[in-house]
Formats: structure tokens, sequence, C-alpha cells
């Protein structure tokens, strides 16, 4: 019963979100609400994205965004610099902060457990008042978070004082796959990766090796996916593809994803499948079925726009050849794996398709069972 409450206390990346958005609107709404909306205090490990999130919600929303690494700054930062005028000495805020009124972002105090206590008590006043004595006011729009890494992590990390940290609202974040393969299909990632996670999801963050080394995390598999893309832009001999694999995710990963992509390039041209330039073939093996449900989507919405009607039809009678477990998660990777606007356009554009009536009477139980997990 402990283990599933301390469970249901972590947040995942789309919940942090959620609740992101939900200040800032609240803030926008209502500027007298800055006073009393507690600053949101990101915990987790690192290369799980706490920055990425912070940074991705003020582009999705067009706001400005703040980044403050305290763990580099001096306590004199925080407040300004010291001017004497006649017999007195005035500070001079530092720039970076924002001064427009009407003006609106995010203020992130990155890595703020990394800040020795000398510091931590610099920034007090900026993140549990929102000002710097008389000398500055943060402005109403912004919002004030901050985010760090746990002492288990075994990273630079320390603690917060009682004070501090008794002003924040506290999450902490987990990583889950369907997030994250949510995200980098909307990044267009490399296929392989997403099928390989999808196959081993365990490997999506794993500190059990040498943290001191590349290890599994979503940070380095996206850099892998990079790596992938980049390699097939320059032919990139392999053997050297592979070291650059194995020192971002570390040598027990990196066998393991070589292995499933040397299975994987043994699958028929997916492409040419969805073009009709092929027969219909579906493999056998689980790892080659994740990586081909992967190539799927990814060729689906990534080909010429003129010829989507096609290959949406293609789409329906491949996946009504496929167990109803892997054409649910083909069917719902297509639907959601994009941006909000370009998700309710996909979604629309398969739901309505004429296949998609007998692909559901085949299917439907598992996609329902699925879309609504």
């Amino acid at each position: 019963m402990l283990e599933n409450s301390v469970m249901q206390r972590k947040a995942s990346l789309e919940q942090v979100r959620r609740l992101l958005r939900h200040h800032l609107n609240a803030l926008w709404r209502e500027p007298s609400h800055a006073a009393v909306i507690p600053p949101m205090m990101l915990w987790g490990p690192p290369g799980v994205g706490k920055s990425a999130l912070f940074r991705e919600v003020c582009a999705e929303q067009g706001i400005g965004f703040i980044d403050v690494r305290l763990a580099q700054r001096e306590p004199v930062d925080m407040r300004g610099l010291p001017v004497p005028r006649g017999d007195a000495v005035h500070w001079l805020p530092s720039a970076e902060w924002p001064s427009d009124p009407a003006s609106r972002g995010i203020i992130l105090f990155d890595e703020l457990t990394a800040a020795d206590r000398t510091l931590q008590v610099a920034a007090y006043e900026f993140i549990l008042d929102r000002r710097l004595g008389d000398l500055y006011q943060v402005p109403a729009g912004w919002y004030v978070c901050a985010a760090g890494n746990r002492a288990q992590d075994r990273a630079a990390a320390g603690s917060l004082s009682s004070a501090l940290a008794n002003r924040f609202c506290h999450l902490e974040l987990k990583p889950e796959l369907v997030d994250w393969v949510r995200w980098a299909q909307s990044r267009r990632l490399h296929p392989d990766v997403i099928a390989f996670l999808r196959f081993r999801p365990g490997m999506l963050f794993d500190m059990g090796g040498d943290p001191e080394r590349g290890w599994p995390s979503p940070r380095s598999w996206e850099r892998v996916a990079l790596e992938l893309q980049l390699a097939e832009e320059t032919n990139l001999e392999p053997r050297l593809l592979n070291l650059l694999i194995h020192g971002l995710v570390g040598q027990g990963a990196a066998v393991e994803f070589r292995a499933f992509r040397q299975w994987a390039a043994k699958l028929p041209d997916v492409q040419a499948m969805l073009a009709g330039k092929v027969p219909i073939s579906v493999p056998t093996r689980a790892d080659q079925r994740y990586a081909f449900c992967s190539a799927l989507v990814h060729h689906l919405w990534h080909g010429t726009p003129a010829d989507l009607q096609r290959r949406l039809s293609a789409f329906f009678k491949i996946t009504q050849q496929l167990s109803s477990d892997f054409a649910a998660m083909a069917m719902i990777d297509a639907a959601t794996g994009a941006s909000a606007d370009l998700t309710q356009e996909r979604s629309q554009q398969l739901f309505a398709h004429p296949g998609f009536t007998a692909w559901s009477q085949q299917h439907g139980t598992a996609f329902t069972q699925r879309w609504a997990a």
C-alpha cells in the first residue's frame, strides 16, 4: 500500500505540462494570483527532460523563458551590482530579469539542489516573494519555478532548507514510455529508437550501470536517434556509429539496440508497401513487429501529401493483418504522435476513413482498451 501511495505522488510529463498550463492561465486570468500561487519545484533524475519540459511549454505558449543556473552564480548576482551614489550605495538589478509589466513567461531556477546554502538564501526573496527588496518586482505574468536532482541520483544534489522547501509545490517527475513515444514521434525521431524502446521499455531509463559513463535515459536516446539520422545522411561507417551509441547509452543497452536493429534491417520495405509497390508482408517475430509498426507510422505521415489517401488505405489493409495488440498500438501512434492541432487533424483523417469501419470490427476492443489506458 505504501509503495502504491508513493507511486501515485509521482507525475508524468503530460501531467506536469497540464499543471504548468493551469498555473500560467491562472496568473494571466487574474494577476493578483501571482502572490498566492505557489512556485513549482520539479524533482527527478538527470536525463528525464525536466528543463526541456519548461522550455517546451514556453515555446508552445509563445512566452518568455529565463533559465537561471544558481550553482554558477554568486550571491551578489541575484540582487545586482552595488553602485555608490554620494554617501549611499544603490543596487542595479540584473538586466536579465523581465521588466515589461505586460510580459509573460517562466523563470526557472534549474539545478537548484546543486546550489550551496548561501546561494539558496540569496534566492529566497526572489522565489518566495517575487521581488528583490524595493528594487525589483517580478511581473505578474511570470511564473517562478525550480528543478533539481534527488540525492539518490548520484548527481550534484544537496538538500533544500526547510524555509525554502515549504514554499514550493513539489512534484516528482517519472519517465513514462507512452509520453516519451508521443513526444519522439512529434519530433520525427528515428523510428528504430522508438521501436526498440517499445520492445524493451525498461531501457528508457536505467541507472543500474556506470553513472559516470553513458547510460540509458530519455535524453541519451534522443541523441542516439539524432546520431542514427546523421549516420544515414553521411553514410557513416557502422563501427563508428556503434561507438557513438555505446558512448551515449552504455554497453548493455548498446548491444541490445544493435541486435534489435540487425533484425529490424531484415524487414520488408514498409515505405514501398504503403505505396502499393510490394505485397503486404507482416513479420512474425515480436521485435520485428515493433520495428514494423514504428516504421509504418513514421512513413504514413511523412510521405508526399498528394499520396496520403493511398497510404491511408494501405495502412488499414496492412494493420488488418496484424494481431489486435499491435494493430491498436499502430493506430494510436498514428493518431496521437503529433502536436495537439496536428493530432486532431490526423485523428479525423483516420477515423473518418472508409477503412476504419472494417478495421474497428476486427481490432475495436483492443483499440478501446489501449486508448482508455
